[in-house]
């Protein structure tokens, strides 16, 4: 039917909540403390659409990103303004990659990473 989530574990939940939150400008929808597992779990969402769950688990293994690895190769959300959201990255601090072109969609793209160096890629609408 659709994907409802996606679960990403961090290594320093405090840095990866703000920059979901404060730079990538995603909504706090829930926060919990599991005790049992030593464990935060945050529920993200554009709007009040849910889609990424943060965890923080005690001493997670690195994500092996170079060169690229099995498994989730990157995240992408879509914007109707590529270079804007560019800028607006680049004025809060992130690294971002310059501004491609799909050759199949002729649509503009960029990446930029996570603190977890987990790639996020920015697609215009």
């Amino acid at each position: 039917m659709k994907i409802h989530h996606i679960a990403i574990i961090c290594s320093d939940y405090e840095v990866s909540k703000a920059f979901y939150t404060k730079i990538l400008g995603l909504k706090i929808l829930q926060e919990v403390y599991r005790e049992e597992r030593q464990s935060y779990k945050l529920d993200l969402g554009i709007d009040d659409h849910y889609v990424i769950e943060l965890f923080s688990f005690p001493n997670p293994p690195q994500r092996p990103s170079s060169p690229e690895a099995c498994g989730l190769r990157h995240l992408a959300f879509s914007v109707e303004n590529v270079n804007e959201k560019l800028e607006e990255l680049i004025q809060k601090g992130l690294e971002c990659e310059e501004v491609r072109i799909d050759e199949f969609t002729g649509k503009e793209f960029f990446f930029t990473q996570d603190p977890n160096g987990l790639p996020i890629e920015f697609y215009e609408e």
